[in-house]
């Protein structure tokens, strides 16, 4: 009886572990997900700075 209950324990605490590790891993790749949509933001607003300089800077010439 003492063993039926070790076990089931144990299996208990395996599922609690894999649950665990299953939201680690999937909050990895959300993180993972929002790093690239950062870079590409920060891309698109760098090239809309860029095409805002130019704009300002022909400006200023006439």
């Amino acid at each position: 009886m003492a063993d039926d209950n070790n076990i089931s324990a144990l299996d208990r605490i395996d599922r609690a572990i894999m649950r665990i590790e299953s939201i680690v891993k999937g909050q990895a790749e959300a993180d993972a997900a929002l790093s690239r949509r950062h870079e590409a933001l920060r891309h698109r607003v760098s090239q809309a700075i860029a095409a805002l300089d130019t704009i300002i800077d022909q400006g200023s010439d006439a």
